[in-house]
């Protein structure tokens, strides 16, 4: 007798389909499990034995033969118990099976018979879908989850008995239904706001900048001057994410295994600020088994990078690629995945060892040397992929004693939200959503620049030595300006404004 259960796995963030196949015949009892298992579904062996058992239903002592196919693909992960314990009780007559039609089934199998959560369930709810299937069985806390994608009869199940009854009896069990509208027309709120930065309008000004175009800034300045307190309070004034970036951002967390437990659909932009002691693969992504690193898991959100020359070098130059294309490829011997990894970056630094080089209130203790090796950490290849490089000064005694409140977050984020709608109307036939997604070509077609603006620039790349790509990005960013301000052209304000923001990397570096 034989028994197939369709079932997924995931191979990056993408899933595809594994069929369990279970035969039952006459011979020794025994449990033979092919199909490239790892040592987690090996296991699964005991789990489901113990949790049908344990459930009050038989397993049958015949001669068992289970393959997990494609074989020449390696399983993982425990998301298997529950479609061998139902393909086991099929086989045995124990239950219909051709209740098993167009039907997708994943969870993890306690030894009491309740089922546990598994990884990557938005993944395989839309793979489920776009296969043609009906109906989708899965844990009960990831059922929200797969409810997200339309078009699907999510089934969520609390223990083996449960889905069982189920299986028997169809009417008596409900699909899961999720509101997405309603899940991403709620308000965010957020623990921090802009009104309670004192002072540092410029640097206001600059974040400001950078969340209505999405561009990467670097914050340079003595400890205690706000950057961090400034970085935090970045995505407060982002724009609220879109349908399909909620769905890319809680694929990568619910791959990655972050997602909270019953939350259906991320609408808040992730906000990801790992230690400096990171390593390449939890940054850049990778592993064994390919994960997405901190720079995927920021993906539509603000990647914060505090003391960035305390980063390993080759961690930070394994991010100029992903910062240029917005995808991260990761390759191994058996198979190459790609994460999508477009975010803002957001990096603070300190201007040397000590932090005070420069700083009028206290002397720095560094030589020459000393600051020149520091400074030398960041190479200018990672420099020119940030688009605004910002000097953040201690505030003056009169600004830290002051009462007063700045600009509230919402306020600044409903600029942000109108630039940003011009953006989209602009690029979205290219499938861009800003202004720093923009290619050459598209900053030649949509940053028109008046004769005496280009005359300033000219003079600016000849002054800084600017490469092409810096020059790309102050275009980048006076067009930005120009859509803050409510202008179609991109003006001589707009262009002198920008090319300030890549003006002070000349004072540490002696480069533009």
């Amino acid at each position: 007798m034989l028994a197939i259960v369709e079932s997924a796995a995931l191979n990056g963030i993408d899933a595809f389909t594994v069929q369990v196949e279970i035969d039952l015949q006459n011979g020794t009892p025994g449990w033979t499990l092919v199909g490239l298992p790892d040592t987690a579904v090996q296991e699964s062996r005991e789990r489901v034995r113990t949790a049908i058992r344990n459930s009050s239903l038989r397993f049958p002592l015949y001669k068992l033969t289970t393959n997990l196919a494609p074989a020449d693909v390696r399983k993982e992960g425990p998301a298997y118990d529950l479609p061998l314990a139902i393909g086991i009780l099929a086989v045995s007559g124990q239950l219909p099976a051709d209740r098993l039609d167009d039907m997708l089934i994943v969870g993890e199998l306690s030894l009491d018979g309740s089922v546990r959560s598994v990884n990557g369930v938005l993944s395989i709810a839309m793979h489920a879908r776009d296969t043609g299937k009906r109906r989708l069985m899965v844990p009960a806390v990831n059922a929200e989850e797969a409810a997200v994608v339309g078009n699907l009869e999510v089934i969520g199940v609390e223990s083996l008995l449960d889905a069982v009854h189920y299986l028997h009896n169809p009417d008596s069990k409900s699909p899961t239904r999720v509101d997405v509208n309603a899940l991403l027309s709620r308000a965010t709120e957020y623990d921090v706001d802009f009104a309670e930065i004192k002072g540092q309008e410029q640097a206001k000004r600059a974040l400001e900048i950078a969340a209505a175009g999405g561009h990467n800034v670097l914050l340079i300045g003595p400890p205690g001057s706000g950057k961090t307190m400034l970085a935090r309070r970045l995505p407060t004034i982002l724009p609220p994410m879109t349908l399909e970036e909620a769905l890319q951002t809680t694929r990568l967390y619910s791959a990655a295994g972050f997602l909270p437990p019953k939350v259906g659909l991320m609408t808040t932009r992730p906000f990801r600020s790992p230690h400096h002691t990171t390593s390449y693969a939890a940054l850049v992504g990778g592993g064994s088994v390919p994960r997405p690193g901190e720079i995927s898991l920021a993906h539509n959100g603000v990647l914060f990078l505090d003391e960035l020359p305390e980063f390993k070098r080759d961690v930070l130059e394994a991010m100029r690629q992903p910062l240029e294309d917005g995808v991260v490829s990761v390759s191994r011997v058996q198979a190459s995945v790609q994460f999508p990894a477009r975010c803002m970056l957001v990096a603070a630094m300190n201007p040397c060892p000590c932090g005070f080089h420069g700083d009028p209130h206290q002397s720095c203790s560094c030589s020459q040397t000393m600051i020149r090796k520091y400074l030398q950490r960041i190479s200018g290849p990672l420099l020119d992929r940030i688009d605004i490089h910002l000097e953040v000064p201690r505030l003056r005694q009169d600004e830290l004693l002051s009462l007063g409140t700045g600009e509230p977050s919402e306020r600044i984020r409903e600029r942000v939200i109108r630039a940003r709608l011009r953006q989209l109307e602009r690029l979205q036939p290219h499938g861009l959503t800003c202004n720093a997604q923009m290619s050459s070509k598209l900053v030649r077609e949509y940053c028109p620049i008046g004769e005496d603006a280009r005359s300033y620039l000219r003079t600016a790349v000849q002054r800084l030595g600017l490469s092409a790509r810096a020059f790309d990005r102050i275009v980048k960013i006076a067009r930005t300006i120009a859509d803050l301000d409510g202008e179609e052209r991109i003006l001589l304000p707009h262009i002198a404004e920008s090319v300030q923001y890549r003006s002070v990397d000349r004072r540490y570096w002696g480069a533009g």
